[in-house]
C-alpha cells in the first residue's frame, strides 16, 4: 500500500445508537473506494467490521474494528464501534485513538439513547464531531425533524447543516452542498444545479452556514459584515477551524444502502476532521503533565488502545502512534513496566486482516503481535526520553455474576483464561470474594457478561456455570459481653486442659480486629496467650452467626486457668475459639451490608419514578443535579437491592437511563432482614 504523511491521515470513530447503520456505512465506504470487491451484509456475517463469531451470531457489533480506506490522497482510519451501551469500553478505546467522531443518526428515529451517550463522551473529551443523518431513503424519513431534535437535545452547541437532501424516502435522489450551492445527484455524485423548488431553503441554509463560518474567524467576520463576498476556500478554512474548536457541529445526510451522499461525506472528513498534527495529546514527561504534538520525527510515543489474545496469532496489541515513527525491529521501552521490547511483527489492520508493514508514521494506527507483558493503556516509548500517554479512563463494572468451573479440567484453566479476557476488555473485572468464597465476573451489563462467558468457552475451552452472586455481608457486635469456656479432654494418654475468660467489645467502623490481654498473676502463662488469639482468628473469616467475616471487634482475655501437665497450645486454641463464639453471641450480634453510592442520569420526565424506586430499595436520595435536559440523582442503596439495577432502570426509562455505582460503606442490616439470612446459615450447617 502507498505510504501517507501525518497530514494526510484522518482518524475518526464511527459512533451512534445501536442499529443506526454504523457498520453498513463503514462497509459501503469500503466498497465505494474499491477496498472490497463486494458489499458485505450483517445478516450473512460478511462485513469487514463484524468478524468476531459473537458479532456474527448476535448481528450486533461487540468490538471496535479499524477500517482504513484511501480517498483522494488521504488515508482515513474509520474505527467502527458498538452501539450497545454494554460495550462502552470499546467506544472509549476508539475515541482514545481518534481525533474526532462521526456520529450516525437514523433519519427516522432521530436522537436516541446511544446518540446522547456518545455525545457526552465526545464533549467530555473535547473531540470534534460530524453528524451523518443516515437512511434518508427510508419511509417516514424527515431531515428537518432530525435536525430540530438534535438542536433540542444538545442546545449548548451550534449544529449547522452543511447539506440538504433532495427528496426523502423513496424520492431521495441526491444532496445539495451548502458551501458551494451545488447539487450532487445519485451514488456517483454527478454535479447539477440546485432544484428550483429548493432555491429558497438552500439560500437560507447557505446564509446560516456562511455566518457560522465567518464567526469562527475574526478577519472573516469583519469582511462579511462589510458586505464583501467570501470565497469558498475562505469559508471552508473557517469552517475547518470551527469544527476543530467545537464551535460548529456539521450535519451531513445520505444513505449507506444506495451510497448516495457518501462521496460528499468522505470529502467532508478530509476537509473538516483534523489531521493528527493539528492536535495535541495529554502525556506525562519526567513526572509532569504536558501536551505532546504528533510529530513524525519526534520521540516515539505509541499507545496500546486495544488487546486481543488469539489462539493462533498470539497477543495482538492495537496501537496508535502519537509521536515519532514506529519501525519494525525497533527497540522500545514500556513506560509502565520499565522493560525493553523489540517490535518484531508490525501490521496495518483492516477488520481481522493484517498486512505486514515496515513502519507506522505518527498519527497512524496498526497492530503489533506477540508483545509480552504489554496491556491496554501502556505506552511504548524511548528509554532515553520516555513519554507516557495518559490512558483512557474506563467506567466501573455494573453487572456481576458468580462463576463456577464445570469440571476439574475447567478449574485448572480458568485462572489464565479469565486473565486473558480481562486483558482484552478493561471494563471486565474478576474478583475472588473471600467473604462469600465466590469468584465473580463483573461487566457493564448482562449482554456484556454473557459475551465474556461465551468467549471463555469458544476461545479457551473453559465451561462455567453462573449464578446471582451472594452479598458479602459482615458480622459484628453492638455491645460488650463476657463469657468463659473450659476445654478439657482426657483420652488415655496426656490430656488437654485450658480455661479462658473473655470479654468482647465493639470497635469503631473500619477498626478490624483487636486482641488484648488483661491477665495478671500468672493465671494463664504468657506462652499461651498467642494460642488463644490463633484460635479466635481461625473463625474470624468464617463468622459466628451467618458465615460471614467478623469485623470491628475487640477481644480481651482477663482470666483463666491452666494445668501443669495437660495444658498445651492446641487446648488454648480450642478454648479461645469457643469462648469467643459464646461471648460474640451474647453481645447482640448484627449483620452489616455493603452500601453503594449510585448516580443515575435520566431525562427529567423519569426523575420522579427513579426517586420513588429508590425508596422501595431501602435507598436514600442524597441530592440532585441538572445537566442539560437530564437530571442526575445521587443516592445510596444496599448492594442486595441493586444487584440487577441496570435491567430495572432500562425498563423504567425505556433504555434512556444510565448509572454508575461505587462502594461507600457498611451499615447494619435491619433485624427483620437479618433473621432469614442467619436462619438459612443454620439450616445449611445442620444439613437441613
Amino acid at each position: 500500500m502507498a505510504k501517507f504523511r501525518t497530514d494526510q491521515i484522518h482518524n475518526i470513530a464511527v459512533l451512534g445508537h445501536g442499529s443506526s447503520g454504523k457498520t453498513m456505512l463503514t462497509e459501503s465506504l469500503l466498497h465505494m473506494t474499491g477496498a472490497t470487491t463486494r458489499l458485505g451484509r450483517i445478516e450473512d456475517g460478511t462485513t469487514a467490521s463484524d468478524w468476531d463469531p459473537e458479532e456474527q451470531r448476535r448481528n450486533i457489533s461487540v468490538n471496535l474494528a479499524v477500517i482504513p480506506i484511501e480517498f483522494e490522497g488521504n488515508y482515513i482510519n474509520l474505527i467502527d464501534t458498538p452501539g450497545y451501551q454494554d460495550f462502552v469500553g470499546e467506544v472509549i478505546s476508539a475515541l482514545h485513538a481518534a481525533e474526532a467522531g462521526l456520529l450516525i443518526v437514523d433519519a427516522v428515529s432521530g436522537v436516541e439513547v446511544g446518540t446522547e451517550l456518545v455525545w457526552d463522551q465526545l464533549t467530555e473529551l473535547k473531540k470534534p464531531r460530524i453528524i451523518f443523518v443516515n437512511r434518508i431513503d427510508r419511509e417516514n424519513a424527515d431531515f428537518a425533524s432530525v435536525l430540530e431534535g438534535l438542536r433540542e437535545a444538545f442546545p449548548d452547541t451550534r449544529i449547522v447543516p452543511f447539506q440538504l437532501p433532495i427528496g426523502e424516502g423513496d424520492a431521495f435522489k441526491g444532496i445539495v452542498g451548502l458551501v458551494d450551492n451545488r447539487a450532487y445527484m445519485g451514488k456517483e455524485g454527478r454535479e447539477a444545479d440546485v432544484p428550483a423548488e429548493m432555491a429558497a431553503a438552500v439560500e437560507a441554509a447557505h446564509v446560516e452556514l456562511i455566518e457560522a463560518g465567518a464567526e469562527c474567524d475574526d478577519e472573516l467576520i469583519l469582511k462579511y459584515l462589510e458586505g464583501e463576498e467570501l470565497t469558498i476556500d475562505e469559508v471552508r478554512h473557517a469552517l475547518h477551524e470551527g469544527v476543530l474548536n467545537n464551535q460548529i457541529i456539521p450535519v451531513y445526510v445520505g444513505t449507506s444502502l444506495t451510497g448516495i451522499g457518501l462521496d460528499r461525506l468522505l470529502r467532508a472528513i478530509t476537509r473538516y476532521v483534523p489531521t493528527p498534527d493539528e492536535c495535541k495529546t495529554d502525556a506525562v514527561v519526567n513526572g509532569s503533565s504536558t501536551k505532546v504534538g504528533c510529530n513524525p520525527s519526534g520521540v516515539p510515543a505509541v499507545s496500546v488502545f486495544k488487546t486481543i489474545v488469539d489462539r493462533f496469532v498470539g497477543r495482538m496489541s492495537y496501537v496508535r502512534v502519537f509521536s515519532g515513527t514506529l519501525r519494525k525491529d525497533a527497540n522500545l521501552y514500556n513506560a509502565r513496566t520499565g522493560k525493553s521490547l523489540r517490535i518484531a511483527n508490525l501490521f496495518h489492520v483492516r477488520g481481522k486482516e493484517l498486512t505486514p508493514t515496515d513502519e507506522l508514521v505518527a498519527g497512524d494506527i496498526g497492530v503489533i503481535s506477540k508483545l509480552e507483558d504489554v496491556v491496554t493503556g501502556d505506552t511504548l516509548t524511548s528509554a532515553d526520553h520516555p513519554i507516557s500517554i495518559v490512558p483512557p479512563s474506563y467506567p466501573r463494572p455494573l453487572y456481576t455474576v458468580a462463576i463456577t468451573p464445570v469440571s476439574q479440567a475447567d478449574s485448572a484453566k480458568i485462572g489464565t483464561s479469565l486473565a486473558s479476557l480481562v486483558e482484552e476488555d478493561p471494563t471486565l473485572k474478576v474478583q475472588n470474594i473471600s467473604a462469600t468464597k465466590e469468584t465473580v465476573l463483573q461487566g457493564m451489563g448482562e449482554t456484556h457478561v454473557d459475551v465474556a462467558i461465551r468467549r471463555l468457552e469458544s476461545k479457551f475451552g473453559v465451561h462455567v456455570t453462573t449464578a446471582l452472586p451472594k452479598v458479602p455481608y459482615r458480622e459484628t457486635i453492638t455491645k460488650k459481653a463476657s463469657s468463659q469456656y473450659r476445654h478439657k479432654k482426657q483420652s488415655g494418654g496426656s490430656g488437654q486442659f485450658a480455661e479462658v475468660h473473655m470479654r468482647v467489645e465493639p470497635l469503631p467502623t473500619g477498626s478490624g480486629f483487636e486482641y488484648v490481654s488483661e491477665v495478671f498473676g500468672g493465671a494463664i502463662s504468657g506462652v499461651y496467650l498467642p494460642s488463644i488469639e490463633k484460635g479466635i482468628r481461625s473463625i474470624l473469616d468464617s463468622g459466628v452467626i451467618a458465615g460471614y467475616p467478623v469485623v470491628d471487634i475487640k477481644a480481651v482475655v482477663f482470666d483463666g486457668k491452666e494445668h501443669p501437665v495437660d495444658s498445651k497450645d492446641i487446648a488454648f486454641q480450642a478454648a479461645g475459639r469457643e469462648v469467643f463464639r459464646q461471648a460474640f453471641k451474647e453481645a447482640s450480634p448484627t449483620l452489616l451490608e455493603p452500601i453503594y453510592t449510585v448516580d443515575v442520569t435520566v431525562p427529567e420526565e423519569y426523575m420522579g419514578d427513579i426517586m420513588s424506586d429508590f425508596t422501595t430499595r431501602r435507598g436514600r436520595v442524597q441530592g440532585m443535579d441538572q445537566k442539560g435536559n437530564r437530571s442526575i440523582i445521587h443516592a445510596q442503596a444496599p448492594l442486595s437491592e441493586i444487584l440487577r439495577y441496570g435491567t430495572d432502570l432500562r425498563s423504567m426509562t425505556q433504555g434512556r437511563g444510565v448509572y454508575t455505582i461505587e462502594f461507600s460503606h457498611y451499615d447494619p442490616v435491619p433485624n427483620h432482614m437479618a433473621e432469614p439470612i442467619i436462619a438459612q446459615h443454620r439450616a445449611e450447617e445442620s444439613g437441613e
